[in-house]
């Protein structure tokens, strides 16, 4: 029986872009790229690691099919399909005008969740640790509640051993090696390895590729569905002040005593 990995993916505004490049609208709550720039989005980078993990994992176990999974209104074909040429089996986009501004993590788990149980049999689900664009790290915990399945963050290697996936994750102290059953939803990081770089064949394998998509009504989700719990009041980038004063004195012991006495002014000591 095929070992069946579900890799979750992200298009993303590119991370790399100068920050002139962008234009926030604080009461839509969006982050947009300035049209006249001509930037380009990119697969989120610890998806990228994630569709790595998927494709050792297959090379390990052998008989094994990766499908990845995306949702959004405007994709990049040319860009979602690096995940195809790097290796990957199957592309399913989740694509509707109505998944135009997922920020809620909320409703993107249950849209990513309705769609891998719509899949069918999965026995790994793996994403990113977290997404460049708003850095929540909440969606895989809300996919494994809603699948009912554990969840593993942070892992950096991922071996499947009867029946379960032993996980090698970081943590604040080090490292630790945990055992989950399968299912389960695993995240990774960068450290997980470099993603491989797609073959020429594999480029010209996912060019004929058409991938399956998927929209609000083909998912069975209806507008209360997808309406968001969690509302952005404001969108900003924060003003940095700083001010700086130099304390002299006729010597380090003066320059000391008065910076005493600035301190004692400011309440500070």
């Amino acid at each position: 029986m095929s070992f069946n990995i579900v890799v979750l993916a992200k298009q993303v505004i590119d991370p790399e872009a100068p920050t002139a490049s962008y234009r926030i609208d604080g009461s839509a709550g969006k982050l947009e790229v300035d049209s006249s720039q001509k930037i380009a989005p990119v697969i989120n980078g610890f998806c990228e690691n994630a569709i790595e993990a998927a494709l050792q994992i297959k090379e390990a176990v052998g008989d094994a099919t990766v499908s990845v999974i995306s949702a959004g209104s405007d994709f990049v074909m040319d860009v979602m399909k690096k995940a195809v040429s790097m290796g990957s089996d199957e592309m399913y986009l989740l694509q509707d005008e109505k998944f135009s501004n997922l920020n809620d993590s909320s409703i993107t788990a249950k849209l990513l969740a309705t769609a891998i149980k719509k899949i069918g049999d999965y026995d790994l689900v793996i994403a990113g640790m977290q997404a460049s664009d708003w850095d929540q790290a909440q969606v895989p915990l809300g996919i494994a509640e809603i699948l009912g399945v554990p969840c593993v963050p942070i892992a950096r290697k991922i071996e499947i051993k009867d029946g379960r996936a032993i996980c090698e994750r970081a943590t604040d102290a080090g490292y630790e090696t945990v055992s989950a059953p399968l299912p389960s939803v695993i995240t990774v990081n960068n450290e997980f390895g470099q993603p491989r770089y797609p073959t020429l064949r594999n480029i010209m394998a996912a060019a004929r590729k058409t991938p399956i998509t998927w929209d609000a009504t083909e998912l069975g989700l209806s507008d209360d569905d997808l309406s968001p719990r969690i509302k952005i009041v404001d969108l900003f980038i924060p003003e940095k002040q700083s001010q700086c004063e130099i304390i002299e004195g006729e010597d380090e012991e003066e320059m000391g005593r008065n910076l005493a006495l600035k301190m004692r002014e400011a309440k500070l000591i």
